[in-house]
């Protein structure tokens, strides 16, 4: 289920986006007028989209967008008037933020939340990529520390360290992190 948020100063504005969002595949919709409120509610519930109806009733909405940007992983659109969306792109743009001039038809926002949610979509890719990559570094790092205490306290070298956690993985059917772990265990304090 996706979650949209939707922050508009004005009444009709948030109620001609929610019944836009209700006809797409958005189920759970939440709505506030206020910046403050939207930072709040960010902070409790994750959304996977998030609509500024600029201007709010205590910002006008670009400071806010750049904060939920930073903050979450939403993908979001901010809506101005459309004499000030290049200079309102030129501040949030570098956030990753789509501004979407109004006056506005559906074929336009359909559009933004598409292309909003393809990067999206690819941006947690990387994310879950980047968290791999960083496991496996740690990993790469405990084993490395490991090696230093072979090589420090039973004056192995560098690949009769190395070949020896392999063995010991290979015969106790572990891992070399279990390994690496039990030597650290051992030879650190």
């Amino acid at each position: 289920m996706d979650r949209a948020l939707i922050v508009s100063g004005s009444d009709k504005g948030m109620e001609i986006i929610a019944g836009f969002l209700h006809s797409y595949h958005y189920t759970g919709i939440a709505s506030t007028q206020s910046g403050s409120e939207a930072r709040r509610l960010t902070g409790s519930m994750e959304y996977s989209l998030i609509i500024i109806n600029t201007p709010l009733v205590d910002e006008f909405g670009h400071d806010l967008s750049i904060t939920l940007a930073e903050n979450t992983n939403a993908g979001i659109i901010l809506l101005c008037k459309a004499d000030i969306a290049d200079d309102v792109s030129d501040k949030v743009g570098d956030y990753g933020v789509c501004v979407v001039p109004r006056p506005m038809n559906r074929s336009m926002l359909h559009q933004s939340i598409r292309l909003v949610e393809a990067t999206r979509s690819r941006m947690l890719g990387l994310k879950r990529e980047n968290s791999k990559l960083m496991v496996k570094i740690d990993e790469m790092r405990m084993i490395n520390r490991a090696k230093c205490a072979l090589m420090q306290y039973l004056k192995f070298t560098e690949p009769e360290a190395h070949r020896y956690i392999e063995k010991q993985a290979m015969d106790t059917r572990s891992t070399r992190k279990e390994v690496a772990q039990k030597i650290l265990s051992t030879y650190e304090l």
